[in-house]
């Protein structure tokens, strides 16, 4: 079965987020002054092959581990959706 994988990469809470920072600042340069905390992430998507959920799941997990993120300073998420041969 093939799957498609949507995931999400954070900087942990308590990284410093310059990227977001900057947005923030032009946000509010822009008059958009109702704008606090922001965080900027990356979001990747991926299709790949396996016989069942737990299968892809776990390969999802590990790839986000060995290369996707940095697990020292990003967190992530991950949605897992049956995709149509």
């Amino acid at each position: 079965m093939r799957w498609k994988a949507k995931i999400e990469v954070t900087l942990k809470k308590e990284v410093l987020d310059p990227q977001g920072a900057a947005v923030e600042g032009a946000l509010q340069v822009l008059n958009y002054r109702n704008v606090r905390q922001v965080r900027v992430g990356k979001y990747m998507e991926l299709l790949l092959e396996a016989p069942a959920r737990e299968e892809a799941a776990r390969q999802v997990e590990e790839m986000c581990r060995r290369l996707l993120t940095n697990p020292v300073i990003e967190d992530f998420s991950y949605t897992l959706l049956g995709e149509t041969p």
